[in-house]
């Protein structure tokens, strides 16, 4: 299952609710102000680290790179392109979008 995340760890539970009820084995993808997330040093990096484990990680790129965060990507973080996110998309038999 593709997990779609589009809001700030730093400004709601979003990810963490999604990480802590979607099964292992999935896609995380985190979109908007989700890439934020993937940022080394910040609030949520630890659970991210740890869910690196049970899911594959992507953000993104275009949305890390509006945000002048491409430089701060932590390691294991796949980037995708908008045709990288269809790809996930066409890849996954069911997306759930985090609100």
């Amino acid at each position: 299952m593709l997990h779609i995340v589009n809001k700030s760890p730093q400004d709601r539970n979003t990810l963490d609710s999604c990480l802590r009820v979607a099964q292992a084995g999935g896609t995380v993808l985190l979109i908007e102000d989700g890439v934020y997330a993937v940022v080394k040093g910040n609030a949520a990096e630890s659970k991210l680290k740890a869910a690196l484990g049970k899911f594959k990680v992507c953000a993104l790129a275009p949305d890390v790179d509006a945000r002048g965060i491409a430089d701060r990507v932590m390691d294991g973080v796949t980037l995708v392109d908008y045709a990288g996110f269809v790809d996930l998309v066409a890849e996954n038999k069911n997306c759930q979008s985090w609100l």
